[in-house]
């Protein structure tokens, strides 16, 4: 017998009652409310972003009866409280479902929330698909805050740099957000000035590679066997505190290949050159297909050949609000003193 949808989100609203409580308390107002994946019914997520719900769908869309039943649930469970329905079960995850007109301006409309103090802006939707926060890596923002006083943070594929804009407001004396998307770059300009930072943060659009090769000393060339590389912006040698790497599973540019299965390295030794010595690696990786602990023995073996062994490695979780079945979650984060 198929337990009814409603039932499902009571359970799991209920289980993150002392969660939710604790991070009201520390002035967040952002989190997932539903992990389907996790809470009986696979492909659909919901999150809370401060004034705004935010469903998802990736294997199949909710029917009519579904939908319904969803935001009955929640104008009852969380009144006041609007709830937005993208359907990204289309081959390429883009949102296929038309909303209500009232729905539509309502999804186009910026609004703020605040996660650990730090203030945030949202959209349901925009010219991307992803929302501007992944809410899983909150743990890591976290631990970034506890880390990043008086010290140096380089945040590469920052996206909407939600970690550079907290390791500033948590006291970093300096941070640059590298990402090649001028339209995450100037969200994640806004997300710096609704706060009042100490510093002046930097953002730079730049391929990755091109950043990191650079920082870490090794160079980019203009030109790669004989053909041409597209324009770049021209960076010192320069080791940070802290490197934050949030790589996407896959990516290809002129610079190089992001393949998170087949290749950390490639990403992993400039982005370790870049780290001073002494100082902090936070590596990410999001395919569930790959296992914990062969990732962290490849990043091992690449660091010893570089010259720089880890000294220390802590694995940092997601929070409560991101229940794992078989307690191995899909994104593995791992802090590496090195």
């Amino acid at each position: 017998m198929t337990t009814p949808l409603s039932d499902l989100l009571a359970t799991a609203l209920a289980a993150r009652g002392p969660l939710i409580e604790g991070l009201l308390a520390e002035q967040t107002d952002a989190y997932r409310l539903f992990h389907g994946t996790a809470e009986g019914l696979p492909g659909l997520t919901v999150d809370r972003y401060g004034p705004m719900l935010l469903a998802q769908t990736f294997h199949r869309p909710l029917d009519a009866a579904q939908l319904a039943e969803l935001e009955a649930f929640y104008a009852t469970a969380l009144p006041g409280l609007p709830l937005i329905w993208n359907d990204r079960s289309a081959g390429n995850s883009r949102i296929a479902n038309t909303l209500h007109p009232e729905q539509q301006a309502l999804a186009h409309t910026p609004c703020e929330f605040s996660e650990l103090g730090v203030r945030y802006r949202f959209q349901a939707r925009h010219a991307g698909q992803d929302p501007w926060l992944f809410l899983d890596l909150r743990a890591a923002r976290r631990r970034v805050m506890q880390e990043a006083g008086g010290k140096s943070l380089l945040n590469v594929f920052a996206y909407t740099c939600g970690v550079g804009v907290a390791a500033a407001k948590a006291g970093a004396r300096h941070v640059v957000n590298v990402d090649f998307a001028e339209s995450s770059l100037a969200v994640g300009k806004d997300n710096a000035r609704l706060n009042e930072l100490p510093i002046r943060v930097r953002f730079i659009k730049s391929d990755a590679f091109a950043a990191l090769r650079q920082y870490a000393g090794i160079g980019q060339p203009k030109v790669v066997r004989g053909k041409r590389m597209p324009p770049f912006p021209e960076l010192a040698a320069h080791r940070f505190d802290i490197v934050f790497l949030d790589p996407p599973r896959y990516a290809r540019s002129p610079f190089g290949v992001v393949d998170l299965v087949n290749d950390y390295p490639a990403l992993f030794k400039p982005a370790l050159l870049a780290t001073e010595e002494g100082g902090t690696l936070v590596c990410c990786n999001n395919v569930a297909q790959v296992e914990r602990d062969a990732w962290l023995e490849q990043l091992e073996r690449s660091a010893r050949k570089a010259g720089r062994p880890l000294r220390e490695v802590e694995w940092i979780a997601p929070e409560g609000d991101f229940p794992s079945v078989d307690g191995k979650p899909p994104l593995k984060v791992a802090l590496l003193r090195v």
